[in-house]
């Protein structure tokens, strides 16, 4: 007997081929099915001796109200947008300011107000591929542009452009510790970038969860203060990297006169960031303790980024390069010789099965290269378990050379 519903296709939109969703946060529920024991370089995640819950919980105390779990203004409760114009970073005027459900919904806004299907959308190659997702997902045409230690090879983004004969509508760029490579954009970079943005007449949307997190060396100026923020600098930050990802609270930072489109697009998406996690992050920021947790934090991941690098050269010596970040979450791991030509999928399938995941660097490009990379993340592991996981990584490598064959 029918059942009475259509057997044909779904009447899907033409973007929906473009959803492509990701390898990354999918890895969340592929690894909450192991029941082994895993070493967790995977998620670019804080660790959880990082996120200051009981201060939260006393301030929660504190601040919550009946008023606290209604609705609130679409742009962010005041308390916050004043905390995150005077306090953080540099400070700059609040109706640049509007609060997202953290960074991700802040590039959503920024495909939604900038990016028409069939723009010439940089990206840097590998990039964070939530980030491309989202570009995709608005019908843009990708232009992968490689990277060195400098961060974004400004020279070849040039070539490239002018090879394709358009001019990019905008370029995605995370100019601090890069996600994945762990790199940072040079000044004299962000400049050049700022230069042909402003020739081409294209946006950039800065995205820069891990500025706050140098643990060495100078900090370089951003994209809002070298530009004297220029309306083509989109700007997108988040808590999530600093105090909690599970908060979703983010903000971007843009010219004023984009206020009211942010807030209409905002308006289409969730009507308003979350009130008590708001709430909750003005609370502590109001304590004054931000500083002090940066601080502990910055020691922190420098000591594991240090505990990374010494057991990579214990445990794989020249079998890996690794680049070596001043700051952030992330090691980009390059296999050397034949270790570069086994399947990704094989390979992370080999160390799972060891006890350690990672990322595999083909999650990183929408082409697929960097089959000969991996990611890990450094700062949720202790040292003792960061020295685990890549013995572990060690022996999965061993088992590759005996079990797999080489990718063609």
């Amino acid at each position: 007997m029918s059942s009475g519903h259509p057997s044909g296709p779904l009447p899907l939109a033409d973007r929906a081929d473009q959803l492509v969703g990701s390898v990354i946060d999918s890895s969340t529920s592929l690894l909450a099915a192991q029941t082994h024991d895993i070493v967790r370089f995977a998620m670019g995640a804080p660790a959880p001796e990082a996120i200051p819950d009981s201060e939260f919980t006393a301030i929660a105390d504190r601040v919550w109200d009946p008023d606290s779990f209604t609705y609130g203004a679409t742009e962010g409760e005041p308390e916050l947008i004043e905390a995150v114009a005077e306090r953080l970073d540099v400070p700059c005027d609040p109706e640049r300011i509007v609060i997202t459900s953290g960074g991700m919904q802040g590039l959503d806004l920024a495909g939604k107000l900038f990016i028409d299907p069939g723009d010439l959308v940089v990206i840097e190659s590998p990039t964070y591929t939530n980030g491309s997702a989202t570009a995709l997902s608005y019908g843009a045409d990708l232009l992968e542009v490689g990277m060195d230690d400098d961060g974004m090879d400004v020279d070849q983004l040039e070539e490239l452009v002018s090879r394709t004969g358009r001019t990019p509508k905008a370029i995605y760029t995370i100019p601090n510790f890069q996600n994945p490579k762990g790199v940072t954009l040079s000044r004299e970079r962000r400049e050049r970038v700022i230069e042909l943005a402003r020739r081409w007449n294209s946006v950039i949307i800065d995205d820069d969860p891990y500025g706050m997190l140098r643990f060495r060396g100078d900090p370089i100026p951003g994209f809002p203060e070298l530009s004297d923020n220029d309306p083509l600098v989109f700007s997108v930050r988040t808590f999530s990297k600093i105090l909690a990802p599970g908060l979703r609270v983010g903000w971007v930072d843009a010219d004023p006169r984009l206020r009211q489109l942010l807030i209409n697009a905002k308006q289409a998406m969730d009507t308003c960031t979350n009130v008590p996690a708001q709430q909750l992050v003005a609370g502590y920021i109001a304590t004054g303790g931000l500083a002090d947790h940066l601080d502990r934090l910055r020691g922190l991941y420098a000591e594991r980024e240090a505990a990374m690098q010494t057991s990579l050269q214990t445990h794989l010596g020249e079998l890996v390069s690794s680049t070596h970040p001043d700051g952030g979450f992330f090691c980009w791991l390059t296999l050397n010789g034949a270790d570069g030509v086994f399947p990704p999928q094989e390979l992370f399938e080999l160390a799972l099965a060891e006890g350690v995941a990672y990322i595999p660097g083909v999650a990183f490009s929408p082409a697929g290269a960097f089959s000969d990379a991996l990611r890990l993340c450094f700062a949720s592991s202790t040292p003792e378990r960061i020295d685990e996981g890549v013995r572990r990584l060690a022996v999965a490598l061993d088992r590759a050379r005996a079990e797999l064959t080489p990718a063609s």
